[in-house]
């Protein structure tokens, strides 16, 4: 009897282990192999070609031609083409840049917010219901919704540029401000989920160590600094983290906001395009394999340095 109840939890985490498996590591593992592979949209499998010929007679004859699956083991050869790619550092670069300023503003206007709906105000829940909505709406919408706020011709920004007499702004197109568009969008989108896991931590922060730094006579700039910064820390450490990993893989704002304009182009955008659009399977989840490794260890590094912080605090 003890045995068996010993083995019951098991029979509960099954079924969530096996659709993981199925839909998580199967997958995964498929990707790594294909990144070791010279597969394509063309030599991935069997083509069948029927032609059509005229014969010196009149007549149509109809010949067959079959196309093996040529698909062999090259090695590292993909990942060479990756970092030997300029447009890999490139879209390397903008990766960081867009994942710095979306983390960076998501996280002080997340605090921002998350400072004031921690204080004594009057309809807080209303405030709360409101400033969670971006969040709440599913991502396309909030993405076409801002592709209309920028369009070039007659989206509401240009709008208000024209009322003021200023030349509108390819906000879509040009090389600089496409990237401006694409991150208000996802900073939009983003502060929410920050603002309200902040304002979790902020509650759970006891009143006493406030009571206790106002005796102390600390300003409200040092009980921030000194009290709730440090305690918020752990909260915040972990939220930032997740922030910069959804981030770097953030596909779907950029690709529906701007689509196919290279100079938004992070590294998950430019893996899609390897995949489905130039059919270059193998180079594709070589780039998906490199984005994987990037984040693991950057999470390792992160994880380590806070841990480390909180042993010498």
């Amino acid at each position: 009897m003890l045995k068996v109840e010993r083995q019951t939890p098991y029979l509960f985490l099954f079924p969530g282990f096996g659709m993981m498996l199925l839909l998580v590591f199967l997958p995964l593992f498929i990707g790594i192999g294909f990144s070791f592979q010279n597969i394509t949209q063309r030599n991935a499998y069997e083509q069948v070609f029927r032609v059509t010929e005229m014969q010196a007679d009149g007549a149509v004859a109809v010949k067959t031609e079959v196309y093996p699956a040529t698909v062999k083991y090259v090695g590292i050869e993909n990942y060479n083409k990756v970092f030997a790619s300029r447009d890999f550092w490139k879209v390397f670069g903008q990766t960081l840049i867009w994942t710095f300023t979306n983390v960076f503003f998501h996280f002080v206007l997340g605090l921002g917010l998350a400072l004031i709906l921690n204080q004594q105000l009057k309809q807080k829940a209303i405030w709360r219901a409101l400033l969670l909505i971006p969040w709440a709406v599913p991502s396309y919408i909030t993405a076409f919704s801002w592709r209309w706020l920028f369009n070039g011709d007659y989206g509401f920004f240009n709008y208000i540029l024209a009322k003021f007499g200023i030349a509108g702004v390819s906000w879509l197109s040009d090389s600089t401000w496409s990237m401006f568009a694409v991150c208000v969008t996802n900073i939009w989108l983003g502060v929410p989920f920050m603002m309200i896991t902040l304002l979790g931590g902020l509650q759970g922060i006891p009143n006493e160590l406030y009571e206790a730094a106002q005796i102390d006579g600390a300003t409200k700039a040092q009980q921030f600094w000194q009290v709730t910064l440090p305690m918020l820390k752990p909260v915040a450490m972990v939220t930032v983290l997740l922030g910069i990993v959804w981030t770097f893989n953030m596909f779907n704002i950029i690709y529906l906001v701007t689509q196919d304009n290279p100079h938004t182009d992070i590294l998950a955008t430019f893996a899609f395009k390897a995949f489905f659009v130039r059919g270059e399977y193998g180079l594709a989840c070589a780039y998906a394999v490199v984005i994987l490794f990037i984040l693991s260890l950057f999470s390792l590094l992160y994880l380590k340095v806070n841990k480390d912080n909180q042993v010498s605090a």
